[in-house]
């Protein structure tokens, strides 16, 4: 069944190492659709998607639309068989997801219904949850949807960020496409129907979501939030007008009378903030307009003046 045209649908590291995956396992792979790559970093140099930098290094045909709804014909030039998809960052019109005769089906990395949307990984760390998973299910007009053909649970470690989940929730991924996608397409998975009832929206994260509130965020809410934003798009505060973003941090139970964002000093490799029921430890951070440090890089500078200050 591995020798049916495929067609893949992805544009991050994780659809990358999925696409890597039924590369490997030797599928078909007609041809892959990625976002186009977009200027990146302060210099605004075009960086391309891993998909696509994948796709280069394999010779896998690219196809980059800036919208798949506009160019659908020239996906089916390539007459799929079957659609894989996986964090691609576009809605993939019906006339493609009623093409293949072995249907479509996406790689989604959360226990569906809980977190349909582009962010479920962050959602998950955000809101404290024990566990996530991966689901391989079928792809259908509504976002994340469709019956759920196979799942893989995994635990969530109290201190771990989204970057360290998404790592190990790629490895569970390809686990599960390598096991589960052959029983797809011999007909031996008949999948079961989402609860609508359950359904919990993970949106993308707003940019106005990456700033974080010592005053409003009590200490569980305010940890689960940075972790959750690192490495991407990466949570701040605000202190004498300028923004610190925080990079790696861990939570300390210790109770202080200080305000809610009181920096108390620098201790143990780390800058101590004050918190709603216990301090804050950043580890490593980045000053507005620096690079990224580690807490004792940045006491050694201009760091030590802002103890006593307080975080907006």
């Amino acid at each position: 069944m591995k020798n049916i045209r495929t067609v893949f649908f992805g544009t991050s590291d994780f659809a990358a190492a999925i696409l890597k995956t039924l590369y490997e396992e030797g599928y078909q792979i007609a041809a892959a659709v990625s976002q186009p790559n977009r200027p990146s970093g302060r210099k605004n140099k075009i960086v391309p998607t891993p998909v696509a930098a994948y796709c280069a290094e394999t010779g896998i045909p690219l196809l980059a639309p800036e919208k798949l709804r506009l160019e659908t014909d020239q996906v089916l030039g390539y007459e799929p068989e079957l659609v894989v998809t996986c964090a691609y960052g576009q809605m993939v019109p019906e006339s493609i997801l009623n093409y293949p005769v072995h249907g479509c089906v996406n790689v989604h990395p959360s226990l569906l219904p809980k977190y349909r949307g582009g962010a479920p990984m962050h959602h998950a760390v955000w809101a404290g949850d024990e566990e996530t998973g991966v689901c391989l299910m079928q792809m259908v007009k509504a976002m994340d949807a469709g019956r759920v053909y196979a799942r893989t649970v995994l635990p969530i470690g109290p201190d771990e960020t989204m970057a360290e989940l998404n790592l190990r929730l790629q490895e569970a991924a390809c686990r599960l496409v390598k096991e589960y996608l052959p029983l797809y397409l011999e007909g031996k998975l008949p999948g079961e129907e989402q609860d609508e009832s359950q359904v919990v929206i993970a949106r993308n994260i707003a940019r106005e979501e990456e700033k974080i509130s010592f005053q409003e965020e009590a200490m569980p809410e305010l940890y689960n939030h940075i972790r959750a934003l690192i490495d991407w798009p990466v949570s701040y505060g605000v202190i004498d007008g300028k923004r610190i973003k925080f990079h790696k941090v861990r939570r300390e139970d210790t109770i202080t009378e200080a305000e809610p964002g009181t920096v108390l000093g620098f201790a143990d490799h780390a800058m101590r903030v004050a918190c709603r029921g216990g301090v804050l430890r950043v580890l490593e951070l980045q000053p507005e307009g620096r690079n990224r440090m580690n807490a004792d890089a940045f006491a050694n500078g201009a760091g030590r003046t802002l103890t006593g200050h307080r975080f907006e």
